[in-house]
């Protein structure tokens, strides 16, 4: 006959299990979830970094696993959104530098082909204004193209602060000389 002291634990213990299981798959599904919302987010601003789309994919990949296995830790993360963007700017950055650097892909390809609906003056016209705006965005330092795209994606100054390592005047200082060098090509 079964020990009823013994049968009790393993009841507790059964329940326990129970309740681990559902956190798990309610983290799993949480995970899931910020995956499919974010994940195109996180790999633009990959490519932003200067990742060839392959290793942006990879590292986007990368940066919900690490998620994942942090809140299986236990990690308190309080803002899952810019504690994602964070990673994956350490992550993209360490990358960036192993990465086997080859010819980048110019825009100036995109801008020879010819859009159907467009007169020759205005495809001319439309290709000049965006080499403008092309130059002047990669003439911008690396911290004014991340608070710029951070910032696109609807991160708060304080949280962009968070994901890049600096200051909140410091990231609006960076967001003011960006949108002024940008609006300054645009109307060249």
């Amino acid at each position: 006959m079964p020990d009823p002291v013994a049968q009790g634990g393993m009841e507790s213990l059964n329940v326990a299990g129970l309740h681990l299981e559902r956190a798990a798959t309610t983290m799993h599904d949480q995970v899931e979830r910020l995956f499919l919302e974010a994940r195109d987010d996180v790999y633009r601003y990959l490519l932003t970094l200067g990742l060839h789309p392959p290793l942006a994919q990879d590292a986007t990949q990368d940066v919900f696993l690490s998620l994942y296995v942090a809140l299986q830790k236990g990690e308190d993360i309080r803002n899952t959104r810019a504690w994602v963007f964070r990673v994956a700017h350490n992550h993209g950055l360490n990358l960036r530098e192993k990465q086997d650097y080859t010819r980048p892909f110019e825009p100036e390809m995109e801008a020879c082909l010819p859009a159907p609906e467009k007169s020759a003056e205005q495809s001319l016209i439309e290709r000049e204004r965006l080499l403008r705006l092309h130059n002047a965005v990669a003439g911008l330092s690396a911290q004014q193209k991340s608070c710029l795209f951070l910032r696109a994606e609807g991160l708060r100054y304080q949280e962009i602060a968070q994901v890049i390592g600096v200051g909140t005047s410091t990231v609006g200082e960076f967001l003011r000389r960006a949108i002024t060098r940008l609006r300054r090509a645009n109307h060249a």
